[in-house]
């Protein structure tokens, strides 16, 4: 695909280079909330590969490469309602395909720590899918969801995707991120119809 998406004209475009975007709020009384996880994913590559993130305009970013792919890494710093303005920013600046995007969200309707890996999709009432569906002016961009659901059928939303993991939560998160790891790898190499096959079969038997 080309870049007709924003600049409403064909640019070249680099097709090793990948956006990485994990979702979340900027400032110390949102670390480790439920609605940060997309940051806690980020964070967690980042030390893997030893990647300084850099602190510039719209958001923390870091690159790194894997197997022949450039892979930059982002953390919006335009709190979660208007993250769709640093990805617009970064995929532009970056010439990033619009398949070479993925975002990296908590979903309140799958079970925590599940992960789906999608093509596309609603925003399903999430404003940080919402901001980045207008920005791009699509839909189709690829997103990795990681459950966060609660099983209290009565509680208030917002207190609870603003609040932290308890200590049994968080232990069953830290155990998925290698997972996000490998499927953010996975999606870099293999593309994202052979990572969806793989993965999401794998997660959905593992979870259950």
């Amino acid at each position: 695909m080309l870049f007709k998406w924003l600049f409403g004209k064909s640019k070249p475009i680099d097709m090793t280079k990948y956006l990485i975007v994990g979702l979340g709020n900027i400032g110390d009384e949102y670390l480790k909330t439920r609605h940060n996880i997309g940051f806690e994913v980020i964070d967690f590559i980042a030390k893997k590969f030893e990647v300084q993130m850099s602190d510039l305009k719209l958001g923390a970013k870091g690159i790194f490469n894997h197997k022949g792919k450039k892979i930059i890494l982002l953390k919006p710093s335009t709190f979660m309602n208007r993250s769709g303005k640093s990805v617009r920013y970064w995929a532009l600046k970056e010439k990033i395909a619009l398949q070479n995007i993925l975002v990296i969200t908590d979903d309140l309707h799958l079970p925590l720590a599940l992960l789906r890996l999608k093509g596309k999709g609603s925003d399903g009432g999430h404003n940080g899918l919402k901001d980045i569906e207008a920005q791009l002016n699509t839909p189709h961009y690829p997103r990795l969801r990681f459950g966060i659901k609660s099983d209290d059928k009565a509680f208030n939303q917002i207190d609870f995707v603003l609040g932290k993991f308890n200590e049994k939560e968080g232990e069953k998160v830290a155990k998925s991120l290698p997972q996000c790891n490998e499927i953010i790898l996975s999606f870099t190499q293999m593309g994202l119809d052979k990572t969806m096959s793989k993965f999401n079969t794998k997660t959905t038997k593992e979870k259950s």
